[in-house]
């Protein structure tokens, strides 16, 4: 044995040595083996209890009150930090969030920062910020302000990334109430959710869509049962009768139901099936489309619809299902005692959570087999249903590979901007830009009229709208001239949702079923926030589990400031044409024709496309 490998053995010894000398709570940092929800123990020890205690005592105040500042005046030093400081604050706005007092934005617990302490940081930090300095933020907690660039950045942010043999609810959870991570979701952790409107033309895009491939193009006196009135869910039933139909969504949080009709994306609220469904029956009779918010429990609902023999127009469900153990209530239990047993039990949580997903996955099996059209629309709910033994969960498809993916071949998605002056009328200035430099889509123009008509904004004013490669960088540097001409009373930020044609892998919603396989390749991602990076994003995120819960999406944030002036124009030019870029350039590796005649029509250097 030579001197190196003596040296080794030595230094092995002492670890081992130490190792058996630790307390039992610190040997699991040499564990190589992920726990597994079978293996895992349903009592939390009294360390982990009270440090769950003591996190959710950070993160609880009700007392706080966060309205985003509005008008010209900076509190930073620069609109590039001004824009993150209100986008954040704007993402806790009372109207905007599910439960602002606990940081969380939507999506179970999809939170804007980790707890209180966190965000005044985060707050003081952009304040003071400089422009040649980027401020990192992991899970939450602002870590460290680095000197970079003007060009640079001002804020990167990694959220709820774990290696993959962890990447589970369970070793989420764990970190979580330790207060050692924050789910980021995709926008709530992003600093650029706009409301349940980040949502509504994607899923009226998917309606329409639906009404073309089953209904000859008319939704007029179909229904559409769904499930969910969250910040993501809330979006269906407004965006249903936009589309022409009527619908009922089942909702077992009554608060949802009356926050929706409040803000205006649902029409009545019913406590039975009954009366939910004489109500839009009356609708339909009349030619009108209505939503119902149906208090009830989805897995109680969605069976006592097939064993009446009652068949919906199309079904879907947007609960926050990827979550089982914060976003689904199981059969039988009431949001009270859910919320205690999360406290006591969280493996039976998620157990009864799961079994009732699959009681109301068979419900909508049933009722595709009886012919309603019948989509999954991104929430996971197919691989909780398989995961408790209804194996062909998966025979209905997911909302993109069935309507969607057409559009990313193209970099067509969310895109999205805001209003910092919180003046309305910016954002009316920017709906007739839109219509001008792109007068040949009726469909948008239909959409914009539509929004400006019967969405009202919550927190600052923004509008999202479907457009692709060849038109964000140049509405984008149209706004950036309103700016500097003083057409708009104050700079716009524009960004996007995760779920975009380039920046995201989830294979059981954006990425499922591709053409060459390659569903579960997350380089893209990745690859796209590098390159936002380079090309001069404002702030750009990376994400894990956004959607469909840990461990099965990995995506990335971008967002750009439109400040008038010509900096800013060159960075626009560059981070909006290269986004959607590569959404064309992903689609196109992987074989589909329509985004490789778009990269060719748009000029992209992609060196292995071939003819």
């Amino acid at each position: 044995m030579d001197g190196g490998a003596e040296a080794y053995m030595d230094v092995l010894a002492a670890v081992l040595k130490t190792y058996t000398r630790c307390p039992a709570a610190t040997k699991p940092v040499l564990k190589l083996r992920a726990k597994s929800p079978q293996n895992s123990d349903s009592k939390l020890s009294t360390e982990f209890g009270n440090s769950e205690a003591k996190m959710t005592d950070k993160r609880h105040d009700p007392s706080r009150k966060i309205i985003a500042p509005t008008g010209t005046k900076l509190n930073a030093k620069s609109w590039l930090t001004e824009a993150p400081l209100r986008m954040l604050m704007n993402n806790l706005h009372p109207d905007v969030a599910e439960r602002p007092e606990d940081l969380v934005v939507y999506g179970g617990i999809g939170r804007a920062a980790r707890d209180w302490e966190c965000y005044d940081k985060i707050v003081e930090v952009l304040k003071r910020l400089e422009d040649d300095e980027t401020l990192l933020v992991q899970s939450g907690k602002p870590v460290g302000v680095f000197k970079t660039h003007a060009d640079a950045p001002r804020v990167l942010i990694a959220n709820s990334n774990l290696v993959p043999h962890w990447a589970n609810w369970e070793h989420f959870n764990e970190l979580d109430k330790k207060g050692l991570a924050m789910y980021g979701q995709m926008t709530a952790g992003s600093w650029i959710y706009i409301g349940s409107q980040g949502i509504v033309q994607g899923t009226y895009e998917t309606f329409a869509a639906v009404a073309r491939k089953h209904f000859d193009g008319i939704a007029k006196g179909k229904w559409i049962l769904t499930g969910g009135l969250g910040g993501m869910g809330g979006a269906q039933p407004l965006a249903a009768t936009m589309a022409g139909f009527c619908m009922i969504a089942v909702e077992c949080d009554e608060t949802r139901i009356d926050f929706r009709l409040r803000t205006g994306y649902v029409d009545k609220k019913a406590t039975s099936l009954d009366e939910a469904l004489a109500m839009i029956n009356a609708a339909m009779e009349k030619g009108e489309a209505i939503s119902v918010g149906l208090l009830g429990n989805a897995a109680d609902v969605f069976p006592e619809i097939v064993e009446r023999g009652i068949l919906p127009d199309c079904v879907t469900d947007q609960t926050s299902a990827h979550d089982p153990l914060n976003g689904y209530l199981p059969k039988g239990w009431t949001m009270e005692y859910a919320g205690e047993m999360r406290k006591k039990n969280e493996a039976a949580v998620v157990k009864a959570a799961k079994e009732s997903m699959g009681i109301q996955v068979e419900a909508m099996l049933k009722l595709q087999e009886r012919g309603a059209a019948t989509l999954d629309y991104g929430n996971n709910i197919r691989q909780m249903a398989f995961e408790v033994g209804v194996k062909n969960a998966f025979d209905f498809p997911g909302f993109v590979p069935a309507y969607i993916r057409p559009l990313f071949c193209e970099g067509i998605g969310p895109f999205r901007w805001a209003a910092l002056s919180g003046n309305p009328e910016d954002i009316y200035k920017t709906d007739a830009k839109v219509k001008e430099l792109i007068p040949e889509n009726p469909q948008l123009h239909n959409w914009l009229d539509m929004a400006r008509e019967r969405i009202q904004f919550q927190g600052l004013p923004a509008r999202i709208c479907w457009v692709g490669l060849k038109d964000r960088a140049r509405l984008a540097l149209a706004f950036n001239e309103m700016v500097a001409n003083g057409e708009l009373e104050a700079p716009v930020v524009i960004g996007r949702d995760h779920l975009d044609s380039g920046s995201v892998a989830s294979p059981n919603r954006e990425t499922e079923s591709m053409l060459d396989g390659s569903d579960a390749v997350s380089d893209w991602p990745l690859l796209n926030a590098l390159l936002n990076t380079a090309s001069g994003a404002t702030w750009v995120s990376l994400h894990h589990g956004g959607g469909v819960g840990m461990g099965f999406s990995q995506h990335s944030g971008v967002v750009i400031v439109c400040d008038g002036t010509e900096a800013a124009a060159k960075r626009i030019g560059r981070v909006l044409w290269n986004d959607p870029a590569t959404g064309v350039m992903r689609h196109a590796d992987a074989g589909y024709d329509i985004a490789k005649q778009c990269a060719k029509e748009q000029g992209l250097d992609l060196p292995m496309l071939k003819d």
